[in-house]
């Protein structure tokens, strides 16, 4: 597991072009407050925007996930607390007026690149002077 990337993965990389290409400027690698061995992978710290990019696997993808038949306990205990931290962390961003925004990795980075933007544009233009 210590040789899977956590950050820079290809589907990463590829939003994050596409933010800076649109004039987006953003945090890498935040730590969630008050949880400080978990991190955001995409921070926008002033409208308090969260992005997670999570991998299909390590995740829980509902479209394809898979189940390794060898330690099936151990990786089914190790997956499900993957899922429980996710939901956990983003409950607590929400609950400190962060807006979150997750993604799995199969998904088009055009697209999830648009959203984020969009997002970003609603929330901004939320603000009162």
């Amino acid at each position: 597991m210590s040789v899977q990337a956590r950050r820079d993965t290809g589907p990463e990389m590829a939003v994050r072009r596409l933010l800076h290409a649109s004039g987006h400027r953003y945090r890498l690698q935040r730590r969630v407050p008050d949880f400080p061995r978990r991190t955001i992978d995409i921070a926008f710290p002033g409208p308090k925007v969260a992005i997670f990019l999570d991998g299909c696997f390590w995740h829980g993808c509902p479209e394809h996930a898979t189940h390794p038949k060898a330690n099936a306990d151990w990786w089914r205990n190790k997956l499900d607390g993957n899922i429980a931290r996710d939901r956990e962390t983003t409950a607590h961003l929400v609950a400190r007026g962060w807006t979150v925004l997750r993604f799995w990795e199969h998904e088009d980075p055009v697209a999830v690149a648009d959203r984020i933007a969009r997002t970003l544009t609603d929330l901004r233009g939320k603000k009162t002077p």
